[in-house]
């Protein structure tokens, strides 16, 4: 499917022979003898893969290096995070090697712009890890600067120049204006640049990459192909990414890696990991041809698209950004072409679904012939083929805003009326509503019946949709105001709070009955506490809950549990008594006969506010086990799961929590729920992170900061923060400690603020700068009314009282512990409260609690606490001086810290490990130089997510042996699984032993 020309020998998967003996031996596709003359080779055998066996030559074949396919395979190159790019990945990987073996490489990536050809360069960087690595990027404005892209290329080695030959030298510093002399010969300079590479990889292996080569100034394109063609026996590359069609003379001849579009599983994969709400299967598949697999154009148009749009094409195609420069091109092209053919290609851009069939006949509706689509295929808009699929997704748009609100109506008047009201009558009210100027109820009541069907095929943004043009067709007062409340909900629930605010002014502004006023106050106090600005938002929830209460007793349970949610937030922000307001409120309720999870959180959060842990805990943990058991509305998990969640991590539930966050996100996303996902992914990032998954935590908490980018909403910094404080990132956590704590005081959360201060206590702790960490942790411990945070301070607040010598400070602080952990009785909360008591206690009882802990801790998902309990332990027994059994359960601790990326304390556990006399390996080059070259490829494989068995077929040995090496990496790296070793990856290749 790749290959230049049809394959004339067998394919085999991910190998390619020609006929012949059969061998399985890996080829390398770039170790092929440079002819002398500069011509193109195609190549007439299989290609797959990105690999390419130089075997026979179809007959009239210019040969002078080969073009490599570029197959697409299914999920990412290992290690890579590069989607679909696995063959391009495996010969990148074969160059590094070659290189490092001693040989020279070239090589020229071709594709067109946004096909990943400097996401494969950065690739390549990462992979070339302990080699000399040198870069240059064209840059258009520069194109006409002789010699600048070779100076940037040379910068690092310039202090060099004086060892070159005279002439070189002389040619090379003119070239550079380094001196003042004659124009120099461009032969000359060459040579130069050759005798200076030479010289850098005679001393450690070379790699050099130039990017955008298609913009780089003649002279330095030359001088660099130069170069590429007689670095003969260097242990140098030299690898060009380039636009494709391509020009440039000088690369002609060079073997070259067609960088293609992404497959279609692929791409379809792409794009479902880039949207965050529903995506319609048609609008997907429409993008994904349009696009041609482009990886940079797909993620464009997610970002160019509404969530409508995406959801079920209920959108004006380029109504959701401003036109660009490409789509300003497809504009230019549009304008001199017949008007039968601008019709043809609206009523295509009308129609988001990419139905050919109903196009075309709409199109004989209004005339249009056959042949009118010729014309748009020469000018590039469409493929030829009689699809009428455009050739981009901004060919679209294009050909939309250039029309005339009059031409739009009558295209999506003519769609709706050959649109059978019965197969799809969605879609046909859509086009209706998209046609009509003006008021119309038959078109706002069709409108108005689509909503609910629209939310079950495309999500609230899809339903959000239909309701706000519903109501904008709406020509009666009390229907106008009715349907647009409807809409400014849909709206706030899936993540669009500017269009909620404009749609609940113009239901206020209409008459609205007092349960819809009630309804339209709980709305705009929603939207204040959402908004990132609304201190105070808790006041404004009680006022529309007690409004709510003799109109709508459930809608007055939502408020009073929204308003404890901000009282939460706002924690030491909130004004005093507005929890015990909230809660006397909420328990004066009338009580529900068959209480359900909803309505038993609802009781506890009152109890706990108003009596204290004892009495409310309990309830909540109860509240807690009915929404694992029970089965949710969806409406219902949207609008209760995030405060349970939360509540799950304030009384020491991991269970619940891991289970009801991934219930959460998953509800949010089918609903396209863009307001509640970001809290879903924050709360999932957190019990992730304790449970020692760090890659699925940072994963969370990167997702939910850019769907909260992406629907306005303002930034939390929570979930990195407390990746890189657990992690032990010293500079990130400070530089994200100072940007937060402006924004957080500036916007009324005191819960921000207590996250802030714990964040840095563990830090601290984890860094054994426990000094730090007291002063913190008891900052954090001045507001002891905040649950959950505030008991976790004090943990760390003990541990760092007693390690700085300070054991009064840690004691004082144990009661309010005690008092949130002996409420929740669970393992998790007991655990840590035995393992806090051990540190203020001595000798057997000191044992007892410690051992307690373990066995507690070691029955819950939070393997961080587990392994901190494992190393509090380790220090308290060498401090016995029990040197053996301290070192069991310190490589426990270390082992376990390590794996999981708790980079801070797997530290301090490795120094005190030390101190015990054990000798602990750091994984850097000297354990790694003992490798044989036959252990670091098989280290390398098995990174790279190979199986024994596949490990051996690629190596000529068996599955057995491929088991004895691996035994004898672990011995020597002091890991104990594959896990292990891919998480000291990064090590090793910055030794330069895994190539």
């Amino acid at each position: 499917m790749y290959a230049i020309l049809p394959a004339a020998g067998p394919v085999a998967a991910g190998r390619v022979r020609t006929p012949g003996p059969k061998s399985n031996a890996p080829v390398d596709p770039l170790n092929t003898a440079m002819p002398p003359k500069p011509a193109r080779r195609v190549l007439a055998g299989p290609v797959l893969a990105g690999s390419v066996l130089a075997g026979s030559v179809l007959a009239g074949s210019v040969l002078a290096g080969p073009v490599l396919g570029s197959t697409v395979l299914a999920g990412a190159a290992p290690e890579s995070g590069l989607r679909g790019r696995r063959g391009e990945c495996e010969a990148l990987d074969l160059l590094v090697a070659g290189v490092r073996a001693g040989q020279s490489r070239v090589l020229v990536l071709r594709g067109e712009a946004g096909a990943g050809k400097t996401a494969l360069l950065e690739y390549l960087l990462e992979r070339a890890s302990g080699c000399c690595t040198a870069r240059t990027a064209g840059v258009e404005s520069e194109m006409e600067l002789t010699f600048a892209g070779l100076h940037q290329l040379c910068a690092p080695f310039l202090d060099r120049i004086e060892r070159l030959p005279g002439p070189q030298r002389e040619a090379l510093s003119t070239a550079f204006n380094l001196r003042e002399g004659a124009t120099p010969d461009r032969f000359a300079v060459g040579l130069a640049v050759l005798s200076l590479l030479s010289e850098v990889a005679g001393e450690r292996p070379l790699v050099c990459v130039v990017d955008d080569a298609h913009w780089l100034d003649q002279a330095s394109v030359q001088a660099l192909a130069f170069v590429a063609r007689h670095l003969g026996a260097k242990p140098a590359a030299v690898v060009f990414a380039a636009r494709e069609p391509g020009d440039e003379q000088a690369l002609i001849g060079l073997t070259e890696l067609a960088v293609r579009g992404l497959a279609e599983d692929d791409a379809r994969a792409l794009l479902a990991s880039a949207v965050a709400g529903p995506l319609d299967e048609r609008v997907r598949d429409r993008i994904v041809a349009e696009t041609r697999g482009n990886p940079l154009a797909l993620l464009e148009v997610t970002r160019r698209l509404a969530p409508e749009e995406l959801a079920g094409g209920f959108s004006s195609p380029g109504a959701a950004a401003r036109p660009s420069r490409i789509e300003e091109s497809f504009r230019r092209r549009l304008l001199p072409l017949p008007p039968a053919t601008r019709m043809l290609l609206l009523v295509a851009a009308a129609e988001p679904l990419w139905d050919a069939v109903l196009v075309w006949r709409v199109a004989g509706q209004l005339g249009v012939e056959v042949e009118a689509a010729a014309a748009a295929a020469t000018a590039g808009l469409i493929e030829s083929g009689g699809q009428v699929r455009f050739r981009h997704p901004l060919a679209r748009s294009a050909v939309y805003r250039a029309a005339s609100p009059e031409e739009r109506q009558r295209a999506h008047r003519a769609l709706a009326e050959a649109i059978d009201p019965d197969a799809d009558p969605d879609r046909r009210a859509w086009h209706l509503a998209c046609a009509t100027h003006g008021l119309d109820e038959a078109v706002a009541a069709e409108l108005d019946r689509s909503v609910g069907r629209a939310r079950v095929r495309g999500g609230l943004a899809a339903a959000a949709a239909f309701g706000e043009r519903a109501a904008e067709l709406t020509p009666e007062p009390d229907g106008r105001a009715r349907r647009a409340l409807a809409a400014a909900q849909a709206k706030y629930q899936a993540g669009a709070p500017d269009a909620a605010l404009r749609l609940l002014a113009m239901a206020q502004a209409g008459p609205l009955d007092e349960l819809g006023r009630a309804r339209a106050e709980l709305l705009r106090a929603q939207l204040t506490a959402g908004s990132g600005h609304g201190r105070g938002a808790s006041a404004l929830l009680l006022e529309a809950a007690k409004r709510l209460e003799p109109l709508h007793l459930g809608l007055a349970r939502d408020a009073y549990r929204d308003a404890f949610g901000a009282a939460l937030t706002d924690g030491r922000m909130a004004s005093r008594g507005e929890l015990g307001e909230a809660a006397a409120a909420a328990r004066a309720l009338p009580p529900v006969p068959q209480p359900h999870a909803p309505d038993l959180l609802l009781d506890g959060l009152a109890r706990l506010a108003a009596d204290g842990p004892a009495a409310g805990v309990p309830v909540l943990l109860r509240a807690l086990t009915a929404f694992r058991e029970e089965e949710l509305r969806t409406e219902e998990g949207l609008r209760w799961l995030p405060l349970a969640c939360q509540v799950a991590h304030d009384v020491w539930d991991d269970e619940s929590c891991y289970l009801l966050s991934a219930q959460l996100t998953e509800l949010a996303r089918e609903a396209g729920a863009l307001a509640v996902l970001p809290v879903a992914l924050r709360l999932g990032a957190g019990i992730k992170l304790l449970a020692g998954e760090p890659a699925a935590a940072a994963s969370c908490a990167a997702e939910a900061e850019a769907v909260t980018r992406a629907t306005g909403h303002p930034i939390e910094p929570y979930g990195r923060l407390m990746l890189t404080a657990w992690r032990g990132h010293d500079d990130e956590t400070r530089q994200l400690l100072a940007a937060a704590a402006r924004q957080l005081t500036t916007r009324g959360e005191g819960h921000g603020r207590t996250v802030a201060g714990w964040a840095m206590a563990v830090l601290s702790n984890g860094r054994c700068r426990y000094d730090e960490a007291l002063a913190a942790a008891e900052q954090v411990s001045e507001y002891p009314d905040e649950p959950g945070l505030a008991a976790w301070s004090a943990v760390e607040l003990i541990e760092a009282a007693v390690r700085a010598g300070q054991p009064e400070r840690g004691i004082a602080a144990l009661p309010r512990l005690s008092e949130a952990t002996s409420a929740a009785g669970t393992d998790w909360a007991l655990g840590i409260e035995a393992r806090s008591r051990a540190l203020l206690s001595d000798g057997e009882f000191a044992e007892r609690l410690y051992v307690e802990a373990i066995e507690r801790l070691g029955r819950t998902r939070v393997r961080v606490e587990l392994a901190r309990a494992h190393l509090l332990y380790g220090e308290w027994l060498r401090r016995e001086s029990r040197r053996v059994d301290a070192r069991e359960h310190l490589r426990c601790a270390h082992e376990m810290l390590t794996a999981m990326g708790v980079d801070g304390f797997a530290e301090r556990a490795r120094r005190e490990l030390l101190a015990t006399g054990e000798t602990v390996r750091k994984h850097t080059a000297e354990t790694a130089a003992e490798l044989t070259a036959q252990e670091a490829q098989i280290a390398r494989l098995a990174c790279d997510g190979y199986t024994n068995p596949e490990i051996g077929v690629r190596l000529f040995i068996s599955a057995r042996t491929v088991e004895w090496h691996l035994r004898k990496v672990f011995a020597k790296l002091g890991v104990a699984s594959r896990k292990e070793l891919r998480r000291i990856l990064p090590d090793l290749e910055q030794a330069g032993v895994l190539a």
